[in-house]
């Protein structure tokens, strides 16, 4: 019997609407502010926006809300860009930017005045917040409240024509010094504010505040569900009595949602700002970190984002996420998708004694062992290979069944091998392993005598591809908490481990950025956009093959 999915909150409300004929089509919308790059919880708003528009047939709309020019920059404009895309939400390959509106948010300024509901007030920002009141005492109103609508429409005029110094009048909404609501209590709707903008240059010098701009663009842009988190919550009745001022004959409806939150991960910009800077991360798409950008480049896939943003699901009360189901995600996502390679991280030599000198074979090896499709690859062998420090022991444990003297094992895909010797440097650290080979025990021969309890993977050194890789830890010390006492972020030194000299089977050579693979035994690793090139491969590690999360 096929399980039915519960419809969340926002599917019933929007389900309501159209059932009673609110609206005869839906218009979602995703606007971030070009003030940094996403992060992982901004995925939650693209594909939650997204994902609506297309199962009711509707539209979604991506739009810059670029009004405060002083914190935008081109640069997080194509980012923001790139991430929406690499995430494959269909936006019709049109962009829309607020200050596509700035005229017709202008216009519905003056029509606030004209109706009597927007006032110039010469207050400073400082005797603004005095006048506001308090949760528990009301505001006062402003000694140019009751200016008249033509002395207010010269103002504004004259604001717009740049007679004003920065920050010297202001353009506020007339609603109520007492609501309840501090958001009601006569809010700034329009500034003065001498900032070249990177769409519309020097051509402005008043700027729309945010919550003026959202509920104008919106409804210019016929959405119908103005999806948000819910911090903007106590903004709604702002946002509806605009909207209803403005008389726009089918208005926007404002609902909020939980946002999406990890444990121990950094998404504040102000904080990742700080780290770039501080020269502690390597960008903002450094793989530590949580943006999107950082995620495509660390090896996730759009797949696995919205896998888990599913996982989560949509909700009124705020919660955190355990990160280890993001990798979760991943793995599903790629275990039957990727090929499974040999890379030795930590490598020592292993020679095996009695195998000719110049022979070199070749092993058919499946690429996915759960998935045939993926077929299979030629997997060369040598006399000298390169092993895993950890799969050879002097003086072993028990119920360690690798390599140590006198020991066999199961070279993966290849042959028995018995270890007879090894060697030591001058600092007492094994550097080769000497072993023979039994010649009847290759692999696919159908060899059924003597069983040995050990297998270890290796790689052909005459063959082996050469390759910097890279583990990465949470930027943050998980158990100690994200924060220390002064507020400073609690930084994990174990963050990022390089490792320079690494053995991959050839198999990989040539592979493109963000091409991802299984190393056996080790993870899912791939191929690193910004430094790796042809001459000095670089990997990065996705996420290790054991997790610590398990799916209810």
């Amino acid at each position: 019997m096929e399980e039915v999915k519960t419809k969340n909150f926002i599917e019933q409300i929007i389900e309501k609407d159209l059932e009673e004929g609110v609206y005869d089509h839906i218009t979602t919308r995703f606007p971030p502010e070009p003030n940094g790059y996403l992060h992982i919880g901004h995925a939650k708003s693209i594909l939650l926006n997204y994902g609506l528009a297309k199962k009711y047939n509707g539209t979604f709309n991506f739009r810059f809300d670029d009004t405060n020019p002083m914190k935008e920059k081109t640069e997080y404009v194509k980012s923001i860009q790139e991430d929406v895309d690499w995430l494959g939400a269909d936006y019709r390959g049109e962009v829309f930017f607020v200050s596509f509106y700035f005229d017709q948010m202008y216009e519905a300024a003056l029509q606030l005045i004209r109706k009597g509901k927007a006032f110039v007030c010469d207050l400073s920002a400082e005797e603004i917040r005095e006048y506001r009141g308090t949760l528990t005492e009301p505001g006062k109103e402003s000694p140019y409240r009751n200016r008249s609508i033509e002395e207010n429409l010269k103002l504004f005029e004259e604001m717009k024509g740049g007679k004003y110094p920065d920050g010297s009048k202001v353009l506020r909404a007339k609603i109520d010094m007492a609501s309840p609501n501090m958001n009601m209590r006569d809010p700034v709707i329009y500034r003065v504010a001498r900032m070249e903008h990177h769409n519309t240059g020097n051509d402005w010098c008043i700027y729309p505040m945010y919550d003026f701009a959202h509920p104008v663009e919106d409804a210019i842009e016929g959405v119908t569900h103005s999806i948000c988190t819910l911090e903007f919550e106590d903004h709604r009745p702002l946002y509806e009595w605009v909207v209803r001022e403005l008389e726009y004959p089918q208005p926007p409806k404002q609902i909020e949602f939980a946002k999406l939150y990890l444990t121990n991960v950094v998404t504040g910009k102000r904080y990742i700002k700080k780290l770039v800077e501080d020269g502690i991360v390597d960008g903002w798409d450094d793989p530590r970190l949580v943006t999107l950008s950082a995620l495509k480049r660390r090896g996730f896939t759009p797949e696995s984002i919205r896998m888990f943003v599913d996982l989560c699901g949509v909700s009124k009360s705020n919660s955190s996420v355990d990160y280890a189901m993001l990798e979760y995600c991943i793995r599903e996502d790629l275990k039957l998708k990727r090929s499974r390679v040999m890379a030795v991280l930590d490598p020592i030599k292993l020679v095996i004694d009695n195998y000719p000198e110049d022979q070199v074979e070749y092993f058919d090896v499946m690429n996915n062992q759960e998935n045939e499709e993926l077929g299979s690859r030629k997997v060369p062998f040598s006399k000298v290979l390169y092993i895993e420090r950890e799969d050879f022991m002097e003086e072993p444990p028990k119920k360690y069944f690798r390599l140590f003297p006198g020991n066999e094992v199961r070279l993966m895909n290849a042959y028995f091998v018995k270890c007879e010797s090894f060697i030591k440097d001058e600092n007492g650290n094994v550097t080769e392993v000497h072993c023979t080979y039994d010649p009847e025990t290759r692999s696919g021969n159908g060899f059924t005598g003597r069983k040995v309890k050990g297998t270890i993977h290796w790689v052909s050194a005459a063959h082996a591809m050469e390759a910097e890789v890279r583990l990465y830890e949470n930027i943050v010390d998980e158990e100690k908490g994200k924060l220390n006492e002064d507020g400073s972020l609690n930084l994990n030194p174990n963050s990022l481990t390089v490792l320079e000299k690494c053995y991959i089977e050839p198999s990989v050579k040539g592979a493109e950025a963000y091409e991802s693979f299984q190393f056996v035994r080790n993870g899912y690793y791939c191929v690193d956009a910004k430094d790796s090139t042809p001459e000095h491969p670089v990997f990065n590690r996705i996420v290790s093959l054991k997790s610590s999360f398990k799916l209810k």
